[in-house]
């Protein structure tokens, strides 16, 4: 019986999975994380440290460290990647100029030991505004399609307005076998599998032959996203 117990258990259990977000100082990622617990804008100030929050899809956690990007707290990066499952690096669409140092911090931290089975999210920040990079090109200058041995995926994003994130934790959870489309539950009526006490933002699939299609490079999974479309329900409620 307890073993019956236990097989379903991991089944339809819960399951932490530890993501890190980095990036250099300026690029967005507070304010992504708070988008993706409170979809808001949160006003902050530079990380020293890292902030950390539990943010769930459904039956799927997702325990996120924001980690301070500063020039001075790059190098104690490593101390946080232990047991990390994904990677979600932020990048300043419209910093040109340390694109360059974005693209060292990044293949520094693919070629550590304890992310060498991590996956890759890039979410390009800031696309609202002018002059920014598009995800594209990002892509081609960080080379991306040169890393073959961690799935990745490159999306376009404007965390003031919330756009694009959705896309980029669908992403996620299809990589952890999570169906990439979400039912929008009737008002009122939230399923018992969303039941928790952390603020959840559950991510609505586009309408099949609605989606826009970004480049693709070869391996499933490594693929460029610049669709702006952002369908999102959120949820924050308690569990009795």
């Amino acid at each position: 019986m307890g073993l019956i117990f236990a097989k379903l258990w991991s089944l339809f259990g819960s399951q932490e999975h530890k993501v890190i977000i980095v990036g250099l100082d300026n690029a967005g990622k507070t304010t992504i994380l708070y988008q993706f617990l409170m979809n808001e804008v949160v006003h902050t100030s530079p990380t020293i440290g890292s902030n950390v929050e539990e943010i769930v899809v459904k039956n799927t956690h997702f325990l996120m460290w924001d980690i301070g990007g500063q020039e001075s707290l790059r190098s104690s990066w490593n101390t946080y990647y232990s047991n990390t499952e994904f990677i979600i690096l932020v990048v300043d669409s419209i910093d040109r100029e340390r694109l360059s140092i974005t693209k060292e911090e990044l293949y520094r931290m693919l070629a550590h030991e304890d992310l060498r089975k991590a996956a890759v999210l890039i979410f390009a920040n800031k696309q609202d505004m002018k002059g920014c990079m598009t995800a594209a090109e990002i892509s081609a200058y960080l080379t991306l399609s040169s890393i073959k041995d961690h799935p990745w995926h490159i999306q376009s994003c404007c965390a003031l307005t919330g756009e694009g994130l959705c896309q980029g934790l669908e992403w996620m959870t299809s990589r952890i076998g999570v169906t990439k489309r979400f039912s929008i539950p009737k008002a009122g009526i939230l399923p018992s599998s969303l039941n928790t006490l952390h603020s959840v933002r559950v991510c609505i699939a586009q309408e099949p032959g609605r989606q826009q299609r970004g480049e693709q490079d070869e391996k499933p999974g490594h693929n460029v996203n610049t669709s702006n479309r952002n369908f999102h329900l959120r949820a924050a409620f308690s569990f009795f």
